[in-house]
């Protein structure tokens, strides 16, 4: 059998008799391996399963004394992981709540999780758009992760501003390619076909280009004068 197994390897793979014997000793390592994950996974689920039976028998006991549980009795059980902390209140209560659209890059840095660079991107961020309608455009600011809009908000209020608007019928090429919503071929198609047709009445002529889609003209639209 074996003859059979080393002249195979020797005839269709054309492996040497030292190179066959390599390969036919290295198989049982290549099934132990294969096997290796199962046998930890085994042995990690009757530990996690052996802890769990404990968790749940010392909660029984307590609950057969009437005791009412406030806390885990096993550290790996902790409910105050799951609480949120209120670590910020202490500074809420010194600071005067601001709206966003009035902070600069120094008072941002009072939020946990904002340092000078961020803050910095966030304001010129919004100094490109021309304001924030939404809180969630926050989110579009490279480095600011969800948890961090989240802390901000406790800081500062928000009001719905957009204090700057583009002259959609009159801005040139560069004017609207400068806007972090509109890239430059998006600019081009918008000169050219405003060339050719005349002035955008509303949002709704935008949708004349049939490459543009609808939710794109939504993004864009709070930053557009029509006038």
């Amino acid at each position: 059998m074996i003859d059979r197994f080393f002249y195979w390897m020797k005839y269709y793979l054309g492996f040497s008799s030292k190179e066959s014997r390599g390969f036919f000793l290295l198989i049982p390592v290549l099934v132990i391996l294969s096997f290796t994950p199962f046998i930890l996974r085994f042995f990690k689920n009757k530990e996690a399963e052996k802890t769990f039976l404990e968790f749940q028998s010392r909660i029984d006991s307590l609950e057969n004394l009437s005791i009412q549980l406030v806390s885990s009795p096993l550290p790996t059980f902790n409910p105050q992981d799951t609480v949120r902390s209120n670590r910020n209140q202490k500074q809420l209560e010194n600071i005067n709540r601001i709206p966003f659209s009035e902070a600069d890059s120094i008072t941002l840095q009072i939020v946990p999780g904002i340092g000078q660079a961020t803050a910095g991107r966030i304001i010129k961020y919004r100094e490109n758009l021309g304001g924030f309608h939404s809180q969630s455009q926050l989110l579009e600011v490279f480095g600011v992760k969800e948890e961090t809009a989240l802390a901000l908000w406790e800081f500062f209020d928000f009001y719905p501003q957009v204090y700057r608007k583009i002259p959609i019928n009159t801005a040139s090429l560069e004017e609207l390619s400068a806007h972090p919503y509109i890239s430059y071929g998006e600019a081009k198609v918008l000169v050219a076909y405003r060339g050719q047709h005349g002035v955008f009445l509303s949002s709704t002529d935008l949708l004349k280009i049939k490459i543009f889609k609808a939710e794109w003209v939504e993004k864009i639209n709070p930053y557009l004068d029509f006038e």
